[in-house]
């Protein structure tokens, strides 16, 4: 039997914990568990946030899943959904303002945190693009490709038709490895030599190419690659 929050010391049930040390001394358990609040009998919030963190494979997959496969699970219902998935989107918001303010690009953590929260948990291959200006604000951050478990199709073509349409001056473009290995195949190593000859015919700048997993993220331009 779990331990209910009420049976544990004040100094570690997860609130107090929470006002007393801030939200990162917390584990992914106790956030979840603060979110859900209660849990069927025996099991507590503690017990169902582990069980749904084990079951999912993590935050990101958690946050990610949608209403019929959250509520399948005993303890959850359309309430603590709701409030789970309204928290990635309220994440999702905070980062894309960063991205938004003008000197956004100078923590480039920024980019890497939405990217990751953005694309790390999808369980298939997609292809993203964030669409900056001429001072590298954000216009418009789109998934544009969806394929399998390992294989996006892309299309230089139209990612540049859809360049020009939002008057975009350079691109970040990326794409998730459901595998979680963050690593450049030869494949991936063309596609980006292909898009960065396309967006130079139009005088549009590609600026990186991410791959990002749930817990790493690959960096053309850092490699050298671009």
């Amino acid at each position: 039997m779990t331990m209910r929050i009420a049976d544990l010391p004040p100094a570690l049930r997860p609130r107090e914990k929470l006002l007393a040390q801030g939200a990162a001394a917390l584990s992914d358990i106790e956030l979840v568990a603060l979110l859900l609040r209660s849990g069927p009998a025996g099991c507590g919030a503690l017990g169902l946030a582990g069980a749904l963190l084990e079951r999912l494979g993590g935050v990101g997959p958690l946050l990610r899943a949608d209403a019929a496969l959250l509520r399948a699970t005993p303890g959850i219902g359309a309430a603590k959904y709701a409030e789970l998935a309204a928290v990635l989107e309220l994440a999702r918001r905070a980062l894309a303002e960063t991205l938004r303010r003008p000197m956004a690009f100078n923590d480039p953590q920024a980019v890497r945190d939405y990217l990751r929260l953005w694309l790390g948990a999808e369980p298939i291959e997609v292809f993203a693009a964030l669409f900056l200006d001429q001072h590298h604000r954000l216009l418009d951050a789109r998934q544009l490709w969806h394929g399998t478990l390992t294989h996006t199709a892309v299309y230089p073509r139209e990612l540049v038709k859809l360049a020009l349409r939002l008057d975009a001056a350079a691109l970040i473009v990326a794409h998730n490895h459901p595998s979680g290995v963050a690593e450049a195949s030869p494949d991936d190593r063309l596609l980006t030599a292909r898009l960065k000859e396309a967006l130079a015919l139009v005088e549009v700048r590609l600026l990186d190419h991410f791959i990002v997993t749930r817990s790493a993220l690959y960096s053309f331009a850092e490699d050298g690659l671009i």
